[in-house]
């Protein structure tokens, strides 16, 4: 069996018109995607800053909250020692002045 050959044509497509409105339209888009790509740059060198900052402050404020706590646990220590020994009506005099300076404090406010 043979092939029976037909003849078809070849057209290329036309280079002048079609191809330069296709080179146009290429060059917009690689300008707004440069643009894009130049926007997403910045934001995320400007995030970068951001963390930085940011981690700089929680290291500060985890230094801060590591000292408080230092100091909190040997004031606890302290007012508990105080309370273990003989001394145990300091404590009771600490409540009753503390009584003392509201109630004071209170008449003055209230009367005053």
């Amino acid at each position: 069996m043979r092939r029976t050959h037909t003849n078809y044509a070849y057209e290329p497509l036309p280079t002048t018109s079609s191809h330069g409105g296709l080179e146009d339209e290429n060059e917009t888009m690689t300008e707004h995607l440069k643009d894009k790509i130049h926007a997403l740059k910045s934001l995320s060198i400007d995030i970068g800053n951001e963390v930085q900052y940011q981690d700089k402050m929680l290291r500060g404020m985890d230094e801060d909250f590591e000292r408080t706590s230092g100091l909190l646990t040997s004031s606890v220590a302290r007012v508990l020692r105080l309370s273990k020994g003989s001394h145990a009506y300091y404590i009771l005099y600490l409540v009753l002045f503390s009584i003392c300076i509201f109630f004071v404090l209170w008449v003055t406010l209230k009367f005053f």
